[in-house]
């Protein structure tokens, strides 16, 4: 049953919104259809689960069944394609565990940003699925250059630290601010086993 209900909110949702994003992941395999436009974000609102701010990022990888309606419709102005936007706001909504870690420049710390993930999610539920997105990524070519840098290197097989690293490397010389963003966590190291 609740795979029917979700595949007839959809598409109702798709029918509502009349417009997709399709976005190609970092590997090529498939599209998937992302819903946009706001008019749909009460859908996502009236799930009964908890909503936090931000309070899932010790969360590891997160796959998100059911993702809100992105914060832009298909007329609106962006930096970036479509696709590339919607390829970092998904990214951004299933790696909490990198993005926090990674600073942004923009100067959206005078926003209570704290990393790149803040650019594109405000509100988690307590599973750390995403319920609300954060529309300025969708207005910042930083935020979102900074992202797709970050989703490049992560596909790539680069760790937190070393994506955070180039992100730094290459944006701080250029720019004034910067989030303040906590370092990502020292790995703990395990005695072998005898």
């Amino acid at each position: 049953m609740g795979i029917k209900r979700t595949v007839s909110i959809a598409g109702v949702l798709l029918a509502v919104v009349g417009c997709a994003v399709w976005s190609v992941g970092a590997s090529g395999q498939s599209a998937q259809a992302l819903p946009t436009h706001q008019h749909a974000a009460p859908l996502a609102q009236a799930k009964s689960q908890s909503v936090t701010t931000q309070a899932a990022k010790p969360l590891g990888p997160h796959k998100q069944a059911n993702l809100p309606p992105l914060p832009f419709g298909p007329r609106d102005p962006l930096p970036r394609s479509p696709q590339v936007v919607a390829q970092v706001f998904q990214f951004a909504a299933e790696h909490p565990e990198i993005l926090s870690y990674v600073p942004c420049f923009c100067g959206c710390d005078h926003m209570g940003h704290k990393g790149n993930d803040d650019c594109f999610v405000k509100q988690r539920a307590a599973n750390g699925d995403v319920v609300e997105w954060e529309p300025h990524g969708t207005e910042c070519q930083v935020c979102i250059d900074v992202g797709q840098q970050s989703m490049q290197m992560y596909s790539s097989g680069a760790s937190v630290s070393q994506i955070r690293a180039a992100v730094e490397q290459k944006y701080a010389g250029k720019y004034q601010f910067h989030t303040p963003t906590p370092q990502p966590p020292a790995k703990v190291v395990t005695p072998a086993k005898k």
